[in-house]
């Protein structure tokens, strides 16, 4: 493998990881239990309205733009804010790199033995929610900033993740990865979103069954946090190069 197919796969492998961590955010207990109530909540139409396949179908419009001013609202915080000063760090880090890579990776660890359950650190249980929209800001600016709100007032559930993605855009070499990453993240979540508030229904007969599961997407979301922070601990996000590799012979 050239140096250059290497950078390449590299790069795919850290993009990939983030956009799993979106995803394993979305599914995880502290959020997709409330996904119907931000529905509603975002596109200011009743619970009763939402789950009416007749009316659904008649405000498709409403729930799709109002959901996509919501992913953008998120999405500008997780990319503007964390992704650019990850950028940032990332200068100030370069002469200390391979410890802060070390110590992070420490941390990550103990988050994911803290999402499984296993040790329990309660500055991570506080969530701020909705708690400050009283009502919904009217029209698509008022989704929007629910979405921002939502990237702030979920960041301690779902911090152990972004927690990751930081570090891993801190310590890269490219000044852009933290843009990247957060942007890859933030997919990861938002079209998971978009497809239930665009299904709304479909999604609350099979939410029952898979609630079920929610421990056991704790385990699954805390041992993905682990083996990241291992990964990063060690420098090793190689080990996933080389699968890419197998699997995309022929990439570049």
């Amino acid at each position: 493998m050239d140096h250059e197919t290497f950078l390449q796969l590299a790069f795919l492998s850290k993009v990939l990881a983030a956009f799993g961590g979106g995803f394993i955010s979305f599914v995880s207990p502290c959020v997709l239990p409330l996904v119907p109530s931000y529905i509603s909540f975002v596109t200011g139409i009743s619970f009763e309205e939402l789950t009416d396949e007749e009316g659904a179908k008649r405000l498709r419009t409403v729930i799709l733009f109002n959901s996509l001013m919501f992913i953008l609202g998120f999405t500008a915080v997780f990319v503007l804010i964390l992704g650019l000063s990850a950028q940032l760090f990332g200068h100030l880090f370069v002469e200390y790199k391979d410890i802060v890579r070390q110590i992070a990776g420490v941390v990550i660890v103990l988050l994911g033995i803290h999402v499984i359950g296993i040790i329990n650190l309660k500055v991570l249980q506080r969530e701020k929610r909705l708690h400050f929209f009283r009502d919904k800001p009217q029209g698509f600016l008022g989704s929007f900033l629910v979405g921002v709100g939502f990237a702030a007032g979920w960041t301690p559930c779902i911090g152990p993740i972004l927690s990751a993605i930081f570090t891993v855009a801190a310590t890269s070499k490219s000044q852009w990865t933290g843009v990247v990453l957060f942007v890859s993240y933030s997919m990861g979540l938002a079209i998971p979103f978009f497809l239930t508030a665009l299904g709304i229904n479909t999604f609350l007969k099979h939410f029952k069954r898979f609630s079920r599961h929610m421990r056991l997407v704790s385990v699954v979301s805390g041992l993905f946090l682990i083996a990241t922070g291992v990964l990063i601990f060690l420098n090793s996000f190689a080990i996933i190069t080389q699968y890419l590799y197998t699997v995309l012979p022929n990439i570049g």
